[in-house]
């Protein structure tokens, strides 16, 4: 398995200070100072104090506020530190030896999963780990793409990369960007911001066609159960569906900022074209 660092996503600015940083995230989750104070057993009068600077809140509290915010662990330390209390969760090295058991699990969980493709990534898209059945994505990518740190959406979405290979690229497309959008409003990441407005721009073909139009004779007969990805591989038309799984609960940012994404055949077609390479 290769892995490299987590990159360091932007966090809100500590100088601020935890009142103005605890409203706003409480705003954007559309939440009430009432429903808040009720969530957390404290008082709209306390939380108000609190998100105007009249109080100071125990690390105790926040923490508890951030939690019923669903704050990002690398946030949550950001609050801590503007708060005035020092950071709780970790950012360990991916290749750090304290993490030895997890990429072990990591890799075994992959390789596991062959001959069906399988990648992990960071807070950023960037490729910390693949198992040998992502290769045939990488069919005819342009050797630039794949200079290492490789980075997921720059290697689907670049007009070099798999996107001319991917026959309903705007549906797939639309399907990622907002992913990264939802991403982008829960984590507040200047650089996740930043690759989304490089990818977005990326030029989408004129003759870039749908799903049914795009699935080819076959794989139209079998009713997909959710947006697939349609992509051309040895002369013929594969589809897949994605599943993303990250960790419960993580004390560390590092941890708390890995995704594994795996994808399945969609159609008897692909199972079938993925069971005989492997035999």
């Amino acid at each position: 398995m290769t892995t490299m660092p987590v990159s360091s996503a932007a966090a809100p600015a500590a100088g601020r200070g935890v009142g103005p940083l605890l409203r706003a995230w409480r705003e954007q989750r559309r939440i009430s100072q009432l429903e808040l104070a009720l969530r957390a057993d404290s008082s709209a009068r306390h939380i108000s104090f609190v998100e105007t600077g009249r109080a100071r809140p125990s690390e105790e509290m926040v923490l508890r506020l951030a939690e019923h915010l669903d704050v990002p662990v690398r946030e949550r330390n950001a609050l801590l530190l503007a708060a005035g209390y020092a950071p709780r969760y970790p950012e360990t090295p991916l290749d750090d030896p304290a993490l030895g058991a997890l990429r072990e699990g990591i890799e075994r969980l992959i390789q596991g999963y062959e001959p069906y493709p399988a990648v992990v990534v960071d807070a950023t898209y960037q490729v910390v780990a693949a198992n040998q059945g992502i290769l045939m994505f990488l069919e005819g990518v342009a050797d630039h793409l794949l200079e290492p740190p490789l980075n997921a959406m720059r290697l689907t979405l670049h007009p070099e990369g798999m996107a001319p290979r991917i026959r309903n690229l705007r549906e797939w497309r639309g399907h990622l960007l907002g992913q990264m959008e939802r991403q982008i409003a829960l984590h507040r990441s200047e650089a996740l911001r930043a690759l989304y407005e490089e990818v977005a721009a990326y030029p989408v073909p004129d003759d870039a066609t749908g799903p049914e139009a795009a699935a080819g004779e076959g794989a139209a007969a079998y009713p997909y159960v959710a947006l697939p990805m349609l992509i051309e591989h040895d002369g013929r038309t594969l589809s897949f569906v994605s599943s993303i799984s990250t960790f419960n609960t993580p004390m560390d940012v590092t941890v708390a900022e890995l995704a594994i994404e795996t994808f399945l055949p969609a159609d008897p077609v692909t199972a079938k074209y993925l069971q005989n390479r492997s035999d």
